[in-house]
């Protein structure tokens, strides 16, 4: 498989989409199988939102689930949270992750609390959905990469699809949880590419990873947007004899540990690579399981190759702040020479 192109899915019947058809597709099927799914949020049913992620599912399903909303992001996820708490499957869409912030107080003082504050007797089936990080020239508050916020939250999932497949895949498997998950999309692959998803129900589990790319010199983990970067890195540094293994985390919260520590154990060697601020991101959670579950495998310092600790920049120097092939080769040499 080249770097630039996605994995195919495994299933017989399937169609080519990008990663946005690919969310509307699991959105729509689980609409059909399920009539307690309904969508709300700003411009999701007539205009079919902002990237067209929810086209035509208001003209499907009717104007009573698919909800056009206020511009007001708490009263979105509110609203969500009582649908929830009261026997539906809301699937709230926030137009950009920098907008979110009104609403945080909602996900994380109620939708993440409900379970422990009811001892169990009550849960909050509740989805909310947002286009995150930079890479498309968008203004300020538009490009945020905040994922380690909400993963520092008890009570709340948190999945970063890479492939449409998996799009399609952990957004089903996150509207029939019992509880909260954040599903975080990178608009900067929506459109950049097609690849095999299957037609019919779709499941990806939360919480497990995905070799992308298995290798025997440097484990490479990272999610979302930098998969394909470090998917590039790995295969251009193959044919200087290094060889990457790439681990796409998928699920931010709770993390697949187990992979993690296996791929460190053979390789020796780790690299961690995402775009959000490099303090206390999610990076340095990967350092702490390399640490706590694979330290007597370990050849060298884990290295982290992340944005900066600054809001991300506007457009002209977005290309100075990602994490982009060229820096995570230098990563990835650096800890290979150790």
């Amino acid at each position: 498989m080249s770097a630039l192109e996605f994995p195919s899915a495994s299933q017989n019947a399937t169609d080519d989409l990008t990663l946005v058809e690919a969310v509307r597709d699991g959105l729509r099927t689980e609409m059909a199988r399920d009539d307690r799914v309904l969508v709300l949020g700003e411009d999701v049913g007539r205009s079919g939102g902002v990237f067209r992620a929810t086209q035509g599912l208001q003209e499907e399903f009717g104007r009573e689930r698919v909800v056009d909303t206020p511009l007001a992001e708490s009263g979105i996820v509110g609203t969500a949270v009582g649908l929830a708490t009261h026997g539906l499957r809301p699937v709230a869409e926030i137009q950009f992750m920098g907008f979110v912030y009104p609403a945080f107080d909602q996900l994380v003082s109620h939708a993440a609390r409900i379970r422990s504050r009811s001892r169990g007797r009550f849960t909050c089936p509740l989805v909310v959905r947002m286009p995150y990080g930079a890479g498309i020239a968008a203004p300020e508050h538009h490009s945020e990469s905040s994922e380690a916020l909400f993963a520092h939250q008890p009570g709340l999932k948190v999945v970063v699809p890479s492939t449409p497949a998996d799009a399609k895949g952990l957004l089903a498997s996150a509207i029939r949880d019992p509880d909260p998950v954040v599903v975080l999309e990178p608009k900067r692959l929506y459109r950049s590419g097609r690849a095999s998803v299957p037609t019919d129900e779709h499941t990806v589990p939360i919480g497990e990873a995905s070799v992308r790319r298995e290798g025997e010199d440097v484990s490479v983990f990272t999610y979302g947007a930098m998969t394909r970067p470090a998917l590039v890195a790995a295969e251009e540094l193959s044919a200087a004899g290094i060889d990457c293994e790439v681990v796409d985390l998928r699920t931010v919260s709770p993390l697949d540990r187990e992979t993690i520590a296996d791929s460190v154990s053979k390789t020796g060697r780790a690299v961690v690579v995402h775009e959000g601020p490099r303090s206390g991101g999610i990076g340095a959670e990967v350092v702490a399981t390399v640490q706590e579950e694979a330290l007597f495998s370990q050849e060298a310092p884990v290295e982290r190759i992340t944005g900066y600790d600054v809001p991300v920049p506007l457009h002209r120097n977005e290309p100075f702040y990602l994490p982009a092939a060229v820096r995570i080769m230098d990563g990835i040499r650096e800890t290979v020479s150790v």
